[in-house]
């Protein structure tokens, strides 16, 4: 296996899409292959098609996978693009999807991407899609204090919020923050000596991550438009990585399942309302695969099956 990224719960996602012969399944983020590659080795007679944001994940794909040629096909694309991929590969319905919303080892570990606040001279940068001029760098020196205190609030969930934007805005007033380790720094000058650890400044980081990549936009959209490419007894399956999104997918799943919402007193429904998909399951990596990749302790992945249009 490829050291480029280590696919976190490979059996359990194979086991939960319920591969069938000749079945399409989509990947939306193909990372470096290893997901795509347990999917195609589950079943020779699936086709894959998959997306990546970031084209040396696609290149690392492409090598991975050089086994199954004809059997897939990867789109340097959003996911949540997903309508135009489908039409460009000719694809009406699918018979499962994988969306794995994490950040790949690959990315956090090469420094020149600027991902990891304990790269200490990496440029801040943070895109998964290098062909966007948007980065980290935009974000920090660029939006107001009010903006990075709300940012860091709602997609970090940092409770020191407003002293870090304080810190960050009063430094680019004499230059601009330009590397994760000035970053870092700020950070943990903005959270009290008491509260400070070696990750204190993890959760600023996601932040601006979220925010450089657009990961929370239209994801719910994107997972109910995703079901209904599904036929029926097709399966959907998400990994999630932190609270977030991982409200946002189970959310969307809860509605999705919810049948007939007229009230109790009534003698029949009205509302006309039907389940669309049942809850499969909620998942957590094995306590053999955390001791092995400590990145897939904090990994849930939720499998559902579509039971109606």
């Amino acid at each position: 296996m490829s050291e480029y990224h280590r696919p976190i719960m490979e059996d359990e996602v194979v086991e939960g899409l319920c591969l069938k012969k000749g079945g399409v399944y989509f990947d939306g983020t193909v990372g470096g292959g290893g997901h795509s590659y347990a999917i195609l080795s589950g079943n020779p007679e699936v086709t894959v098609v998959a997306t990546d944001k970031d084209t040396e994940a696609i290149e690392e794909a492409t090598k991975r996978l050089s086994p199954f040629q004809g059997k897939y096909r990867i789109y340097h694309s959003d996911f949540k693009d997903y309508e135009r991929v489908f039409e460009e590969a000719g694809i009406e319905k699918i018979d499962g999807f994988l969306l794995d919303l994490g950040i790949s080892s690959h990315q956090i570990d090469d420094e020149k991407r600027g991902f990891a606040y304990r790269l200490k001279k990496a440029p801040l940068d943070m895109r998964m899609d290098r062909s966007k001029s948007f980065s980290a760098k935009d974000v920090v020196n660029g939006y107001s204090e009010e903006a990075l205190k709300k940012l860091l609030r709602e997609y970090g969930e940092e409770r020191f919020a407003g002293a870090i934007a304080k810190k960050i805005v009063n430094y680019r007033e004499k230059k601009p923050v330009e590397t994760c380790g000035e970053l870092e720094n700020l950070i943990r000058e903005g959270i009290p000596a008491k509260f400070r650890s070696a990750a204190c400044a993890r959760q600023s980081f996601q932040a601006i991550r979220i925010e450089v990549n657009g990961e929370l936009s239209g994801l719910g959209d994107c997972v109910r438009g995703l079901v209904g490419r599904l036929k029926t007894g097709g399966r959907g399956c998400v990994l999630t990585f932190h609270s977030l999104e991982d409200r946002i997918v189970k959310q969307t799943f809860k509605d999705m399942a919810t049948g007939c919402t007229c009230p109790k007193e009534f003698p029949v429904c009205v509302c006309g309302r039907k389940e669309k998909i049942k809850l499969i399951g909620r998942y957590r990596a094995s306590e053999e695969e955390m001791k092995e990749n400590s990145r897939s302790k904090c990994a849930k992945l939720r499998v559902i099956e579509k039971i109606s249009e």
